[in-house]
C-alpha cells in the first residue's frame, strides 16, 4: 500500500465511526477522524498509535461550507490524499410530526443530508483529479421507510440515500466507488447498554450489532475490484426485523 494514503471519517463517534477509524489504520491508511469538539477523539487516536498506526483529529462542523473547505485542503496539503472517505454522522431524533418544530427539522436535515453533499462533494473533486477513490455513506433503515415519530429522521435519511445513488451512478464512470451501507438495528454503544439493558441483553446471543463486524464490511467494500462494486449494502443482526 502506497504511504500517506488517507482516510477521512466524518463523525468519528465511540463506537462504528471509531471502530471504522481504527480498522483502516490497522490496514496501512493514516486515520484522519473529525467530531465538533476533537479533545474528544484524544483516546481513540491514542489507541491507535499504541496499535502502531497513524492517526489525526481535526475539530469541524460538517454543516459548515467554509469549515469543510478548509478541512479538506489541510488534510490534502499536509497528510496526503483521501482515498476513502466514510461519512458517519447520525442525526436518529425521534419527534411526534404535531410536535416537531421547524428548526429541529432543518438542523436534522443539515446533519444527515447537507453535510453529506459539502464533503462529499469536496472530497470528490480531489478523487476526480486522482480518478480513484472510495466515498461511503452511513444510511439507516429510515431511508427505507419513515417510521412514526421519526419525519425528519426519515425525510433526511432518504435524501442522503438519494444523494449516494446520483453520486455513484456521476462519478463510477470516473472510477469512484459510491456506496451506501443501511445499518439496520441496535448497535453496541454505551447509550443502548445505559437505555435500553433488554435489548442490550441480545448481545450475548449477536442480537447487536458489533462495530468492529461493521468496520470490516467497510473495509471490504473500499477494496473490492471494480467489475463487482456494491452500492448499496444492509447490515443487520440474524433476529433483525426486516
Amino acid at each position: 500500500m502506497k504511504e500517506n494514503r488517507v482516510a477521512l471519517v466524518i463523525g468519528a463517534g465511540d463506537a462504528t465511526g471509531g471502530a471504522i477509524a481504527k480498522r483502516f489504520a490497522q490496514g496501512g491508511y493514516i486515520s484522519c477522524m473529525t467530531r465538533r469538539n476533537a479533545g474528544k477523539l484524544a483516546p481513540l487516536i491514542a489507541e491507535i498509535e499504541a496499535d502502531g498506526g497513524r492517526a489525526f483529529g481535526f475539530s469541524s462542523d460538517a454543516r459548515k461550507e467554509e469549515q469543510v473547505i478548509e478541512l479538506i485542503e489541510q488534510i490534502e496539503s499536509t497528510i496526503g490524499p483521501i482515498e476513502v472517505m466514510i461519512f458517519n454522522i447520525g442525526a436518529n431524533v425521534p419527534c411526534s410530526i404535531l410536535e416537531e418544530t421547524a428548526r429541529k427539522y432543518f438542523k436534522i436535515w443539515e446533519m444527515a443530508t447537507f453535510s453529506a453533499f459539502l464533503n462529499g462533494r469536496e472530497v470528490a473533486k480531489r478523487m476526480v483529479q486522482r480518478e480513484r477513490g472510495t466515498i461511503i455513506f452511513t444510511g439507516a433503515t429510515a431511508g427505507l421507510r419513515g417510521s412514526a415519530y421519526f419525519a425528519a429522521f426519515a425525510g433526511a435519511k432518504h435524501a442522503l440515500r438519494a444523494l449516494a445513488q446520483s453520486m455513484a451512478r456521476e462519478l463510477g464512470p470516473r472510477n469512484i466507488h459510491v456506496a451506501h451501507v443501511v445499518v439496520d438495528g441496535a448497535i453496541d454503544t454505551e447509550f443502548i447498554r445505559s437505555s435500553f439493558p433488554a435489548m442490550y441483553e441480545k448481545k450475548d446471543q449477536d442480537g447487536i450489532l458489533n462495530p468492529v463486524h461493521i468496520a470490516e464490511n467497510y473495509w471490504h467494500i473500499a477494496h473490492q475490484p471494480r467489475d463487482a462494486w456494491t452500492h448499496e449494502m444492509d447490515l443487520r443482526p440474524w433476529m433483525e426485523q426486516w
